[in-house]
């Protein structure tokens, strides 16, 4: 086994990875929340969304900040004699695209958010609505029996005024 062999290993296992992850999630919808569904057929349906990601989980990884600790230290010991302006520029660069692919995470995740708060908000107000039915519905309940216990009350009790059948 080379060196480069673990990291390539490493790749394909993480792409498999997130790649069935959102095939089981599409496969067994009923056991995720829809909120999580919904943006895993997203995910599926665009190619750009996918590079995002895979984009900002490698720069959010401890080994973006290794290679790029050799791969400047490279830069400024051999390649160049006053490396400062060109590695500022390379850097500078590379801050505005990654800083563009977190701001991307942000606003997915928080429009993640926002659809997983609508959809509970819904569950929510389902439940709410269904609690009230069945509220009502013990009360009925509750007076026809007291009802029918004041109807069979024994003979010389005082029973109230009611409608009679």
């Amino acid at each position: 086994m080379t060196a480069t062999q673990p990291a390539r290993t490493r790749r394909r296992h993480y792409a498999a990875q997130s790649g069935a992850s959102r095939r089981e999630i599409l496969a067994n919808r009923s056991a995720h929340h829809p909120a999580v569904v919904a943006l895993a057929m997203r995910h599926a349906g665009e190619i750009q969304l996918r590079v995002a990601d895979a984009i900002t989980a490698f720069a959010g990884s401890m080994r973006f900040v290794y290679i790029h600790v050799v791969l400047f230290a490279v830069w400024m010991l051999v390649f160049e004699r006053s490396p400062w302006p060109a590695l500022t520029l390379v850097v500078s660069l590379e801050a505005i695209f990654l800083s563009t692919f977190v701001m991307i995470g942000q606003n997915r995740q928080s429009a993640f958010q926002q659809a997983k708060a609508d959809h509970e908000f819904t569950v929510q107000e389902k439940e709410l609505d269904e609690n009230t039915i069945l509220t009502r519905e013990i009360h009925r309940l509750t007076v026809e029996l007291h009802r029918l216990q004041q109807g069979s009350a024994p003979s010389g009790t005082a029973t109230p005024a009611g409608p009679t059948a």
